[in-house]
């Protein structure tokens, strides 16, 4: 196999994996056989592309191809039931594999995937693995390693989560009207998870950091793919959300790979491309008038973005966008971080006021602790403070926050 065959089998498979296994995946109703033809598509790629040339369009080849051996294999073993001889009928197939269907329109079917991967019935760890085996088309190793699990592990994890779709029959296709928004919520929450399991490590292995390049991917194509209207708004402020986040990356970190909290963070740093592409998106989703967390806690991004400096930064909007997100949800984390504004507005004191009646439900949330402390250090309980920090320290699971923890504790006695 030559070079430039290798690189663009590599090409297809980064750009357009998730939409071809759509394509077969609608054709065929039958998620593991398009899997299963699509891998026999780029097996046959190796040796006709270096025989005969790379196809004008390398996708369009590649889906009919494999609906081509799909069939042929179904027709020679009738136990798969999910595809019937006159649904057979109806698949297209080409005499001859040299160019198929270049000429013809692809079709994108990412969102009927996406909502059947995506699908209530499914436990939600199941959800995450398989949009990112199916959609991101990254590797069971890949996906296995993000997440800190067993390759085998998450094997099992996704291949059980395809015989519950077959089992139960999940459709794709996407809801109907009157589902789409409750089934839209699944979707945007499985992909948020996806990124803060890449963003919450931003030192850690290249395939963290991966998460949140492909959690923007995928909330680029449900933007794309939904219809120009109100329903498309959350999604629209999730991807703003991302990118903000995203934004502020290569600013998280110093030198020696400590963690940078926001208001010490050199913001000539930030990607203000990519945080003016989020503000963009964002006064999209606001004009919709259909408001939701994801646009709330994007237009939070987004005052600190354009905050000059950390002291410039509108905490008192701020407070009032977590107040508005508490009609929302009423999350004692959500209470937690309007507290932490209310407390840059009018003072540490009245922010320990607000944290008092979360002490219970926030126990074992770090976060609390690391707010708490920060509050009474601001207020000279030094001793107090102390001892919250070593609460937080003791509950942190993330190494680069809890050694900024650390320093917090050791300034006291500075």
């Amino acid at each position: 196999m030559t070079s430039h065959v290798r690189e663009a089998i590599e090409q297809v498979i980064d750009a357009e994996y998730g939409r071809v296994l759509a394509v077969l995946t609608a054709q065929l109703n039958d998620l593991a056989a398009a899997e299963d033809a699509l891998q026999d598509a780029l097996i046959a790629a190796l040796d006709q592309w270096t025989a005969k040339g790379i196809p004008r369009s390398p996708a369009a080849w590649l889906t009919t191809v494999a609906k081509r051996r799909a069939i042929d294999h179904v027709r020679r073993d009738h136990k798969r039931a999910a595809v019937r001889d006159d649904d057979l009928d109806t698949l297209p197939a080409s005499d001859s594999e040299d160019d198929p269907m270049t000429d013809e329109p692809f079709p994108d079917e990412r969102l009927k995937l996406m909502f059947a991967c995506c699908h209530p019935a499914l436990a939600l760890e199941a959800q995450v693995a398989l949009t990112l085996r199916t959609l991101g088309g990254l590797t069971t190793e890949e996906i296995a390693r993000a997440f800190l699990v067993g390759e085998s592990t998450m094997a099992q994890r996704i291949t059980r989560a395809k015989a519950k779709i077959r089992a139960a029959g999940i459709p794709f296709r996407i809801p109907d009207p009157s589902l789409l928004p409750e089934r839209l919520d699944a979707i945007l929450a499985v992909l948020y998870l996806i990124f803060n399991e890449g963003y919450a490590s931003p030192h850690d292995q290249t395939q963290k950091r991966d998460l949140c390049v492909e959690a923007i991917r995928l909330a680029r194509i449900v933007v794309d793919l939904l219809p120009d209207a109100p329903i498309r708004a959350e999604a629209e402020g999730l991807l703003a959300l991302m990118l903000l986040h995203e934004s502020r990356r290569d600013a998280r970190l110093d030198a020696s790979g400590s963690l940078i909290v926001m208001q010490d963070q050199n913001r000539a740093l930030w990607d203000h491309a990519q945080i003016r592409a989020a503000e963009h998106l964002l006064e999209r989703a606001l004009h919709r008038r259909r408001p939701g967390s994801y646009q709330i806690q994007a237009a939070i991004s987004a005052l600190h973005a354009q905050a000059p400096t950390y002291a410039d930064t509108d905490w008192a909007q701020i407070a009032e966008l977590y107040s508005a997100l508490m009609s929302l949800s009423n999350s004692p984390v959500i209470a937690l971080n309007r507290a932490i504004a209310v407390s840059m507005v009018d003072g540490a004191a009245a922010g320990m006021r607000l944290l008092r009646p979360l002490a219970s439900a926030l126990d074992t949330y770090y976060p609390y602790h690391a707010a708490r402390a920060d509050m009474l250090r601001r207020l000279g309980e030094r001793e107090a403070a102390s001892d919250a920090y070593e609460r937080a320290i003791t509950l942190c699971q993330r190494p680069h926050e809890a050694d900024y923890l650390r320093k917090q504790r050791s300034a006291l006695d500075g």
